[in-house]
């Protein structure tokens, strides 16, 4: 698997207000909601050195968005961290994790705001994402 970039990474958290209030009340991060998606509570930015992308994911969006339900299943590990890794081919990345023995969490699909992702979950937990993200790539 050829990965170009870390695509994002995300702290999963059951308590959002708690967390809002340490990431962006006391560590002065300036993250905001997605536009794309109304009624979210995700906050992110891409303004920050050394990261395209940091987000605080609450754990019901992290669970719709895996398994299109609101509360994450006792089958799995709840996770406490998201990492995205960016891939010039989503399906090919799906087969080798696959072949590897990984279960996806779901298959690929394009999110709203145009990324096309798939996950897998790390044996402690962590969701982990193959995905092609245009907007977080350099102008061709």
């Amino acid at each position: 698997m050829d990965i170009r970039f870390i695509a994002g990474v995300a702290v999963v958290t059951s308590d959002p207000a708690a967390d809002r209030s340490l990431f962006v009340d006391t560590l002065g991060l300036d993250l905001h909601g997605p536009e794309s998606v109304a009624g979210s509570t995700y906050l992110f930015t891409e303004a920050l050195d050394g990261a395209k992308h940091f987000g605080v994911w609450p754990l019901e969006e992290a669970a719709e968005a895996c398994f299109g339900t609101s509360a994450w299943p006792d089958s799995h590990p709840v996770p406490q961290a998201s990492v995205e890794f960016e891939v010039d081919d989503v399906d090919a990345s799906v087969l080798e994790l696959v072949d590897g023995g990984h279960v996806l969490l779901h298959p690929p699909r394009t999110e709203p705001w145009g990324q096309v992702v798939a996950r897998v979950q790390s044996h402690d937990g962590v969701v982990v994402g193959v995905c092609f993200t245009p907007h977080l790539r350099e102008p061709v």
